[in-house]
């Protein structure tokens, strides 16, 4: 049933259109009226009405000004101007609007009823295109989601000017716009589960977590897997500073909710341009990196561990100086089950960090440091059943024991390397799995309930995880995987059987049919009936 709204300053009119017309007889909701623009237009805003029939001239806001403010807010409602006068300019003005409708008073109910019921068919014929686009929309957001996730690592990547981004993030609809930003990195674990599998308290921790801090204007991205990255964005460093306090105890006040959720966090530093994000990201990921030198859940930021650094002693190397828990070869182990190779470096520089400067400018320790990485590294390897030949002993020869930053590099290299083993095994692994989730859509693609989360909890994979595997395994995302699938097979029935259009889409999976013969065109580029007819156009079944 469309919804009707009147505004008309003149009481007698009025009440005799929202009276003297049985506007549920005719099939219409009458949903609200006002003396001016001004009282109408926050009404509107609430009731959101199909039709709106104004007089022109009111106090306040006229009928003209109200008509402006409604296409500029709701381009699809149909406005019905009302006016004893005859003068062309009005009419010009409304046309020009955009009012296609513009009566003379007096006018008879069954005169505007008559009118109405023409537009009516307009109307139902908008909404209808406007709830196809958005249920489109909707669904297609996963694929949003990957667009953005991969202008955030361009962007932390500094490659970018600010003109490109600006560019990039209004296709994108992301407001980037700014005079201060940060980074916040964040990620949480659940120790009921591995780290690989369905937790459906992490999901709900980052559902949480996305509204905290879109109320806050961030942007949240996909950060790594099952990691968030956080951009901040304010006018001033202050506010910027006192947004970013602000969110994370809210954020630590769901996380006391999870007692059996770990979580790790890096804050950034705080700067002014949109071209230096990355170095608020960097500074972000060394905090960020400083999990793996801890046991403990805890946000840490920049400044406070290069603080922590700096109180380190730095006067000339002596080996009982090293905190043996720096050392533990289990931090290694630990960030090569679960680091990625973007955080290699970060981790490298917090390992070196904790152990202090003068620490590698001792050749002595430096071979012993490289040494013990290898034997962790290649320990790693053996037990996930990976040859070590992938990683290269250390060769006392080359002189890399005699340089403190061929040193780092060396072990830099080592870690990269286990860790892109440790990923090629897990891609051989996910291809079973992927494999799995394309058995399941060529069994299930006629179900209008599959998705993402229903595979995903079959596989035991969190939505977010899967999606992840999932573009990366196919190079594309899953809903365009299962729309391209249920598209291959609505054509097969289309050339091959006489079956109607509208049983078609039931049978891949579209109980309606509108939404189906919308999405056939929005990704074939024509009708149903027009691939039937081999690109002819045709009308609809």
């Amino acid at each position: 049933m469309l919804k009707i709204f009147l505004a008309e300053d003149e009481f007698v009119v009025r009440e005799g259109i929202k009276n003297n017309i049985d506007w549920s007889a005719h099939g219409y909701e009458f949903v609200g009226e006002a003396s001016d623009g001004e009282l109408a237009l926050p009404m509107i805003r609430k009731q959101k009405p199909d039709i709106v029939i104004t007089d022109i001239k009111m106090p306040f806001m006229d009928g003209l000004e109200l008509s402006r403010l409604i296409k500029k807010e709701f381009p699809w409602m149909e406005i019905v101007i009302l006016s004893g006068y005859a003068e062309f300019d009005y009419a010009r003005e409304a046309i020009h609007i955009g009012v296609a409708h513009y009566l003379s008073k007096p006018i008879s109910g069954d005169a505007l009823v008559a009118e109405i019921d023409k537009i009516a068919e307009k109307v139902e014929q908008s909404k209808q295109e406007r709830q196809l686009r958005e249920k489109y929309a909707k669904e297609m957001s996963e694929n949003v989601l990957r667009e953005k996730t991969e202008l955030f690592t361009k962007i932390v990547e500094g490659n970018l000017s600010a003109g490109e981004i600006l560019e990039q993030a209004d296709k994108l609809s992301m407001d980037v716009s700014a005079t201060a930003y940060n980074i916040f990195l964040f990620k949480a674990v659940s120790t009921h589960h591995e780290e690989d599998e369905y937790s459906g308290s992490v999901v709900q921790i980052y559902k949480k977590l996305q509204e905290i801090f879109e109320e806050a204007g961030a942007l949240v991205f996909d950060h790594t897997i099952e990691g968030k990255a956080i951009l901040f964005k304010a006018d001033s460093p202050e506010n910027l500073e006192g947004i970013i306090k602000n969110s994370i105890d809210k954020l630590l006040s769901v996380m006391k909710e999870y007692d059996y959720v770990n979580y790790y966090g890096g804050i950034g530093v705080c700067v002014s341009r949109l071209t230096q994000v990355h170095e608020a990201y960097e500074r972000a990921s060394h905090a960020y990196a400083h999990r793996y030198m801890t046991d403990e859940s805890r946000i840490y930021e920049y400044a406070e561990i290069a603080d922590m650094t700096a109180s380190f002693p730095q006067e000339d190397f002596n080996l009982s100086s090293v905190n043996p828990s720096y050392l533990d070869r289990n931090r290694i182990q630990e960030f090569l089950r679960k680091g990625s190779e973007q955080e290699a470096v970060y981790f490298v520089d917090e390992f070196f960090a904790r152990l202090g400067e003068n620490a590698m400018h001792s050749t002595m320790f430096r071979q012993y440091i490289a040494t013990d990485v290898y034997f962790a590294v290649a320990a790693f390897l053996e037990e996930h059943g990976l040859e070590r030949d992938v990683i290269r002993p250390f060769d006392l020869a080359s002189g890399e024991v005699s340089d403190p930053d061929k040193t780092r590099s060396y072990i830099l290299e080592l870690i990269k390397s286990g860790v892109k083993t440790r990923d090629h095994q897990a891609s051989n692994r996910y291809a079973d799995m992927i494999g799995e989730v394309r058995s399941y859509i060529e069994e299930h693609y006629a179900d209008e309930d599959i998705s993402l989360n229903t595979l995903a909890s079959r596989v035991n994979f969190s939505p977010n995880h899967l999606s992840m595997i999932f573009s990366a395994q196919t190079g594309e995302t899953f809903i365009k995987y299962l729309t391209d699938y249920r598209m291959e097979k609505a054509k097969e029935l289309l050339r091959c059987t006489s079956k109607r259009s509208v049983d078609i889409s039931v049978e891949v999976g579209y109980k309606d049919p509108h939404y189906f013969s919308y999405l056939f065109k929005k990704t074939q580029g024509m009708t149903p009936t027009q691939y039937r007819n081999n690109g002819h156009s045709g009308e609809e079944e």
